[in-house]
């Protein structure tokens, strides 16, 4: 299928494009200007990473290429998507000032070729016209970024500098001094660009946990699978078990368990009834609904959610950039120091000396080398850190914000215990009847019990008969006996009165975090089953390192409720001042902001899609990497075995790393400034100048490595 078009915006900018094959939510398209125009093809190919629509974009420049995944279907012609065709015109008009800067592409080969080639002229008759075509070769990268500062951005930038440096010292017929410097230059921003954290939009992955499909029913009857996104507000959806609800609604047919952790935070799940209302991106574990759309999409509350992530603000995370700011403010005063040098000595020489003795470039070199051996550190301990901001900012932080559910707890219900309240039965027997009659359900209580029965060895009996109430509790046959396991309310429902039963009788003191299953057997309440989701096991002594050996604040920040909240600050000896409960995803982001502009520099840590926004707000982002993909997304720090003692190992290796960075510049620093003051007095020759500076440098970036020369202690077990 080939159709051709050419499309033209108000603006007059027009972009031909050719159809070359399409089906359903993916297209390939001919467009020829990707071949002659390189910014055109990066442009579009930003643009379309970008859409929060846009699943995978792939730019074939040399190809005049591009194939499209995407998910909305509102097309031309039926093929492709409006806003798809959009893109292509707006990546032609879309302002210079819009785009994402290019990184400079590593190739060594030319500076590493001059170097080589300027050393082996020391001992071999190399004509110094061939050396020099090399270095002028090598230098051109360098040239190229300093004509785009001048002309584009109208500044002086590093480039400049460096520029200038070379051609004086290339000038005095000393070419091994600009072929190291440019050498060098190039690994420090290779190393520089090659750990800094990829900023493109992840809008898509967020996206997709409000789910890709929903059955409509049709006004005959008939149920048809369609896109969420094309479902629309007043379209009667259908979800079945273990189905992703995708849009916001009401319930006007049927009942169902629906598990709302991703969302609100909630360890439980909710019984929801005509009448009620859902939510996208909630599951249901068991029943069937039908429901009245209400939002869909970005409008519903879990996609407005999705929306503030994205408006959330973007950080600079290119490492050494600071460096590289240090750098365009020192420009000018070397610039004119060298001038007045070059004035009152008329001796080039010594102006080059001084513009090769930018202590700058040792940083530049260094700290990207730092950051480097320091992530790759963290990785060896099981932590994720995506970017050498992240790692400077954790070291900074003195407050970090805990999520409560999957985050100081373990996400899953647990049965903690189990209670006989009479002599007719024991604690075993009264298990092996209640996980009987729980099996093979998927309510979580259910499987919880189950699951703990298995640990104690009971063996679990055939259920020949039962009955089962979605959210409430199971009537079944189990060895002749008739039991239920069930609520309070379930019990009562069966006709088994309550009044009698007294907490204080029992000999398990129950918490307020606690939750009770009660099992009756012939129609007599015989036991109590006691269940929570329960802290993990590194949580309290995390959180005391973290107050007393770090200073930090500590706040918990949760969807749950305030019973539950408090009872976990609690546990973990926090003030219930510092306690933040039933927040939803918007309030979280909220009281994050709060917390920033009182002047912390505030962390924060979740695993749901309702933590994403408060992830996004805070100054360091981290999440789990068992957490939701938007969460991992979202996070600069990921702790990959799942274990929050990993954060404590991350904030050493932050804080050491923030003293080695210290050390580096002042290797940078200091040899440099000395070599300058003999340079603007007694005279420097350039190429001492530069084995000053570039082995200041080298030594700065040799110390910045020593995180990789760290032997880690044997892991137990």
């Amino acid at each position: 299928m080939k159709i051709a078009s050419k499309l033209k915006n108000s603006n007059s900018v027009a972009v031909e494009y050719e159809i070359i094959h399409t089906i359903h939510g993916r297209v390939r398209l001919r467009v020829p200007l990707l071949a002659d125009d390189h910014d055109y093809a990066q442009s579009l190919e930003e643009l379309l990473r970008s859409d929060y629509r846009v699943s995978y974009a792939r730019v074939n420049a040399g190809c005049s290429s591009v194939a499209i995944k995407y998910q909305l279907s509102t097309s031309i012609n039926g093929l492709v998507p409006n806003y798809i065709i959009d893109l292509l015109y707006k990546a032609k008009s879309r302002n210079k000032t819009e785009r994402i800067p290019a990184t400079r592409t590593l190739d060594l080969k030319w500076p590493a070729f001059a170097t080589g080639l300027a050393l082996l002229g020391l001992g071999f008759p190399i004509p110094k016209t061939v050396i020099a075509a090399t270095v002028a070769l090598a230098a051109v990268p360098t040239a190229q970024g300093a004509y785009t500062s001048i002309t584009q951005e109208q500044k002086l930038n590093i480039d400049c500098l460096d520029l200038l440096a070379i051609t004086l010292t290339s000038a005095q017929g000393n070419l091994i001094t600009p072929a190291l410097m440019i050498t060098l230059h190039r690994i420090g921003d290779h190393i520089r660009d090659r750990t800094a954290r990829v900023t493109e939009n992840r809008a898509t992955d967020l996206l997709n946990s409000l789910g890709n499909y929903a059955w409509v029913e049709q006004p005959d009857g008939e149920k048809k699978r369609i896109l969420a996104t094309e479902v629309q507000p007043k379209d009667k959806v259908v979800v079945y078990p273990g189905e992703q609800i995708p849009v916001d609604g009401e319930i006007i047919e049927g009942t169902a368990l629906i598990d709302q952790q991703k969302l609100t935070g909630e360890s439980m799940p909710v019984l929801r009834q005509v009448g009620q209302g859902v939510y996208a991106s909630t599951l249901v574990r068991e029943g069937e609904i039908y429901i009245q759309t209400e939002r869909v999409g970005a409008d519903t509350r879990a996609g407005a959610s999705i929306e503030l992530v994205k408006q959330a603000p973007v950080y600079d995370t290119r490492m050494g950039n600071y460096a590289a700011n240090i750098a365009d403010k020192a420009i000018l005063p070397a610039l004119m120091f060298s001038g007045l040098v070059l004035a009152a000595t008329r001796n080039s020489s010594t102006a080059a000396s001084i513009l090769t003795l930018d202590f700058v470039t040792g940083i530049r070199v260094s700290l990207p080398t730092t950051f480097l051996a320091a992530l790759h550190h963290a990785s060896r301990h099981g932590v994720l850190i995506r970017s050498g901001r992240a790692l400077e900012k954790l070291a900074q932080v003195d407050t970090l914000v805990f999520d409560k559910t999957g985050t100081l707890t373990k996400g899953d219900i647990e049965v903690m215990g189990i209670e006989s309240l009479t002599e007719k039965m024991s604690t075993q027997r009264l298990l092996t009847l209640a996980a009987s009659a729980e099996q093979r359900l998927t309510h979580p209580v259910a499987e919880a019990v189950v699951k703990y029965a298995q640990k104690q060895g009971i063996e679990i009996l055939p259920r020949p008969e039962f009955v089962y109430e979605i959210g409430l509790g199971v009537l079944g046959k189990i060895d002749g006996q008739q039991v239920i396991v069930g609520s309070d309310r379930f019990l009562r429902q069966c006709g088994i009165g309550l009044d009698f039963f007294e907490q204080p009788r029992l000999t398990h003191k129950i918490s307020a975090d606690d939750s009770l299953l009660y099992v009756a057997v012939n129609q007599e309440l015989l036991g109590i089953i006691y269940y929570r989701d329960p802290l993990r096991p590194e949580s309290a002594g995390v959180v005391e390192k973290l107050q007393t050996e770090y200073n930090m604040e500590i706040h918990l920040l949760t969807g749950d409720s305030r019973q539950r909240a408090n009872y976990v600050a609690q546990e973990i000896n926090l003030p219930f001042s510092q306690v933040h409960a039933e927040a939803f995803p918007q309030q979280k982001a909220e009281i994050i902001q709060k917390i920033h502009k009182s002047g912390k520099t505030v962390a924060f840590t979740g695993d749901g899609l309702n933590d994403s926004i408060a992830l996004a707000y805070a100054d360091v982002a981290i999440s789990f990497g068992g957490g939701s993909d938007i969460a991992r997304e979202t996070a600069d720090v990921v702790l990959m075995d799942d274990n929050l003692t990993s954060f404590l190992e991350a904030m050493a290796i932050a804080r050491q790393t923030q003293a080695v960075i210290k050390q580096n510049i002042g290797l940078a620093v200091v040899p440099n400034v000395a070599a300058l003051a003999v340079a603007t007095t007694i005279g420097l020759h350039p190429l001492a100048a530069t084995v000053i500076h570039n082995g200041s440098a080298i030594a700065a970036g040799l110390n910045g490595l020593r995180p990789l020369m760290h032997r880690d202690p044997p892991r137990p077990g």
